[in-house]
């Protein structure tokens, strides 16, 4: 039998914005100025760098993410994928995404970013009422995101976009009649994601000081349990916790993530996952992560080609347990084969017996001869269910 072969992405980060959003905790900073030729040659040295440990993978997935990617000049998104394209070999069917903040300057260069070799456009729209925009912080209007939709729908084969619910105030009806309008402009792609306060934020210390109430857990099951009945009618089902589309439109990259595949990351505070070749796989998969400091990191990638601030091999004994914090976000849950394959124990025999009997009784998980999946319940309270089964 032939070896399915493995899937593999590149991951680059661009951590600029024009202003935090006081929910969000990635690694996005404000500048009043970018020195655009340094940062391109940098993020081609670093790309260069992880090339060598990489060499012959076939590149499945490219994702710029940030921070607000769709600010890197075009010519930068285009240095990045042209380097790609010569470093490793790619997929004829590869996916190439780029997170984008739908305000019309950033609109603007769409087709720019096509040109430059982007297929598929995630844009953070995340409300679609003006006082909700507000209270979240973004910088553009309904009607701006209304016309970057439309402008992505014409630029691009593929595009999504991103709506948080649960917001202070936000009722079952309200939300319905808002996810029905998104419905109503999507295409084969949603992600919908809970509001949570993150420590650290604007929202966390806003919240602590009584500034804003949010909806209690009964009313956040509700509406979850409604974004996942509205999606299925309207054929975009769940695919994981918080992403919805149509049969073979979930985002690649995504999965690469969640069925713990390899991938390296580029740009300040990224993240990668990979064995360098088949001795390596067969002892574990190395983590690495950028050093975070948007100048940091330049600095160190002027100096010696790469920012890596950790590079260290998770071994075989420690990858069951990221495996299955990965995968049972996904509604497939985990191919037993596969999990196997990559970490060398079945997922059964990683986990508390006793939780498990216990979760799957209880209707949170399910266990067949070829999945471990969580049910929709189960993903709703997964970080209780994985407590209990890894503890």
């Amino acid at each position: 039998m032939n070896e399915v072969r493995r899937q593999f992405g590149v991951y680059v980060h661009w951590p600029f914005c024009l202003s935090k959003c006081p929910y969000c905790d990635f690694n996005s900073h404000v500048r009043e100025s970018v020195d655009q030729a340094r940062w391109r040659e940098a993020l081609v040295a670093e790309l260069r760098h992880y090339a060598k440990s990489t060499e012959g993978r076939i590149v499945d997935s490219v994702f710029f993410g940030g921070g607000t990617p769709s600010l890197m000049p075009p010519q930068t998104v285009a240095a990045a994928i042209d380097t790609i394209r010569a470093l490793w070999p790619v997929a004829e069917d590869v996916e190439i995404t780029m997170e984008a903040n739908p305000t019309s300057v950033e609109a603007a260069r769409f087709a720019a970013v096509r040109t430059a070799g982007v297929n598929r456009v995630s844009l953070g729209v995340q409300a679609l009422e003006p006082e909700s925009l507000r209270f979240l912080g973004r910088a553009h209007s309904v009607d701006e995101a209304l016309a970057a939709i439309d402008t992505a729908r014409a630029t691009f084969a593929r595009y999504s976009f991103d709506l948080i619910y649960a917001r202070p105030g936000q009722t079952p009806d309200s939300w319905r009649a808002e996810l029905t309008r998104a419905l109503d402009l999507a295409g084969e792609h949603l992600s919908l994601y809970q509001l949570t306060l993150e420590r650290g934020t604007r929202f966390w210390q806003d919240h602590a000081r009584g500034g804003f109430a949010m909806p209690d857990e009964d009313t956040a099951a509700t509406l979850y349990e409604e974004t996942n009945a509205l999606m299925a009618a309207r054929g975009l089902p769940a695919y994981e916790i918080s992403n919805y589309a149509r049969v073979g439109a979930a985002c690649r990259h995504n999965l690469i993530y969640w069925r713990y595949e390899d991938y390296v990351g580029v740009g300040p505070g990224a993240h990668g996952r990979f064995a360098v070749d088949r001795a390596e796989a067969a002892r574990g998969k190395r983590a690495t992560r950028q050093a975070s400091g948007p100048e940091a990191w330049l600095e160190q990638v002027e100096a010696q080609g790469h920012a890596t601030a950790e590079d260290r091999l998770v071994e075989r004994d420690e990858m069951p347990a990221e495996a299955l914090m990965m995968g049972l976000r996904l509604v497939e849950g985990i191919e037993r084969s596969r999990f196997r394959a990559l970490t060398g124990r079945d997922p059964v025999d990683a986990i508390d017996q006793r939780a498990l009997t216990s979760l799957i009784e209880a209707g949170f998980v399910t266990l067949d001869e070829s999945r471990l999946r969580a049910t929709d319940a189960g993903r709703q309270r997964l970080d209780a269910v994985l407590a209990r089964l890894l503890r």
